[in-house]
């Protein structure tokens, strides 16, 4: 079992790595080598021979590996990103980047998205070189750069151009998966992810005449690419239920003693009251207008106009997902995929999945396990060009009242200390066995 010293590590890793800003604003204006040579460190410390590797300078990813007892067993991946988004320090009770750890509660952006289960990885690998354990598969450590814009020099730049490095895995895990759900009637929820939405997000571009402002124009940009965006903001996808998502909507009515109907999944999901939020994203695709780009001068009609889409799609639905885009849009605007990346599934029934399930039941016995799918997406999608299915297992118990979901990306994220041991405790138990 993880030692006191991991205990300690963990929120002194969490606290120190948030204090490394490492805001990723896109376009390449990030940089994360101070929090990559900060976690190679603390590798280095347990015995391993991080490597240190750069697509482009300042954008740094670690690779380490861990051998494993036996060695005809698959290898396993264990990744986590150092990057952050954005952070307005006026609108936080404490300054985003401070680190603070106040009431029993880390404070700071990366909190949860994610540079705790970073801290997490650390605390237990160093807990076993002090122990001399060793795990029963190899395990490959990586933090990546890059997560939270394309990806292109972090997971995507490790798949790409040093495959050598992950050879042997064949699964891994990462954020956003097995933290506490409360349901507001007592139960406590553990999802443990098993899939992930494909991410589409599009550009697009209405053409027009350019004139002036006072005169009729009946090829105007500006309508067109309105017309357009109000098009796609208000369809109402079919609903689509992939493996994953069925095994979720059927796992909870068993939790709830209801029948798991799923010929009426809107019946189902209101049915399943504060829980449904686990699922509610994931039974369609969907498509949320984000950003507008049009004209120069107010009384100046612009001869084209742009918008952007975060689009997401399940898996075996991106046809789908294309060609309703093709008839939205219509003949007047043009799209295409800014960012494209696949949709994940990994399978609920597997010896990993179990053993997951086994380490989270062991600290929460009053806990209950239910797969779901995420509904934006990981670096397990870069990962999955090497043949690594991914899960979302980043351990976290958290208290009622604290809504884990709506931290990410959001004003005042922070995790509770308790938390942290929690997740280091069923980190350590996995990866143990896994």
């Amino acid at each position: 079992m993880a030692d006191q010293q991991a205990l300690d590590e963990v929120v002194e890793f969490t606290s120190g790595l948030i204090r490394i800003d490492t805001t990723n604003r896109g376009g390449g204006d990030c940089r994360e080598r101070p929090a990559a040579e900060y976690a190679a460190e603390r590798l280095a410390g347990a015995g391993l021979d991080p490597l240190l590797l750069e697509r482009t300078p300042g954008r740094t990813n670690v690779v380490a590996r861990i051998e494993g007892t036996d060695p005809s067993a698959d290898a396993l991946l264990v990744h986590g990103h150092l990057d952050v988004v954005p952070a307005e320090a006026d609108d936080w009770s404490v300054h985003p980047f401070s680190g603070e750890v106040r009431d029993g509660v880390v404070w700071g952006r990366g909190a949860v998205d994610m540079k705790n289960m970073d801290a997490m990885i650390l605390a237990v690998v160093r807990s076993w070189a002090r122990q001399g354990v060793r795990p029963r598969r190899d395990l490959v450590i990586a933090f990546t750069a890059d997560e939270e814009a394309s990806a292109e020099d972090g997971s995507g730049f490790l798949a790409d151009r040093h495959p050598e490095l992950f050879e042997g895995c064949t699964e891994g895990i990462s954020e956003s998966g097995a933290f506490t759900f409360h349901d507001g009637a007592g139960r406590q929820i553990y999802p443990i992810a098993a899939g992930e939405r494909g991410t589409g997000w599009l550009k697009l571009t209405a053409r027009g005449r350019a004139g002036h402002g006072s005169k009729v124009n009946k090829e105007n940009a500006v309508t067109r690419l309105a017309a357009a965006v109000t098009r796609i903001g208000e369809h109402e996808w079919p609903l689509r239920l992939t493996p994953t998502v069925r095994a979720a909507l059927t796992e909870l009515a068993a939790l709830y003693g209801i029948d798991a109907d799923l010929s009426d999944v809107d019946r189902l999901l209101e049915k399943l009251g504060p829980a449904a939020k686990l699922v509610e994203a994931t039974v369609r695709n969907s498509t949320n207008p984000t950003m507008l780009d049009a004209g120069y001068k107010l009384n100046v009609i612009p001869g084209e106009a742009v918008a952007f889409i975060d689009g997401r799609y399940l898996a075996g639905a991106e046809e789908e997902f294309r060609a309703t885009l093709d008839q939205l849009t219509g003949p007047d605007v043009t799209w295409e995929f800014e960012h494209r990346e696949v949709a994940l599934q990994a399978p609920v029934d597997s010896p990993t999945y179990a053993r997951m399930r086994a380490a989270v039941e062991e600290f929460a016995p009053d806990g209950h396990v239910v797969p779901y799918c995420m509904s934006g997406g990981t670096d397990a999608k870069q990962f999955s060009r090497l043949g690594i299915t991914g899960y979302g297992f980043a351990p976290l118990k958290l208290p009622e009242g604290l809504d884990y979901q709506a931290l990410f990306h959001g004003v005042d994220e922070r995790v509770p200390v308790e938390a942290l041991h929690f997740g280091v405790r069923v980190l350590d138990r996995f990866l143990r066995t896994a």
